[in-house]
C-alpha cells in the first residue's frame, strides 16, 4: 500500500472512531484513562457499518 493510501485509510479510521465511537484519537497515549474507552454496542455497530460501507464504496471505485 502506498503512503498516500495508508494516510487515507488512517484518516478514515480516525473519522469513524470520532463520528461513531466519540473517540478523539486512535494514537496510543500510554494511559489507561486515555487509551481505553467505554462504548455502546450501538456505537460499535454503527462504526462497523460505516467501515463496511467504506469498503463497498472503495470496491466500486476499483
Amino acid at each position: 500500500m502506498s503512503k498516500q493510501a495508508d494516510k487515507a485509510l488512517e484518516t478514515l479510521f480516525q473519522q469513524i472512531a470520532l463520528d461513531h465511537l466519540f473517540i478523539e484519537t486512535l494514537e496510543t497515549r500510554n494511559s489507561d484513562r486515555m487509551d481505553f474507552h467505554e462504548v455502546s454496542v450501538w456505537g460499535v455497530k454503527s462504526a462497523l457499518m460505516a467501515a463496511y460501507e467504506a469498503g463497498r464504496q472503495a470496491a466500486k471505485q476499483d
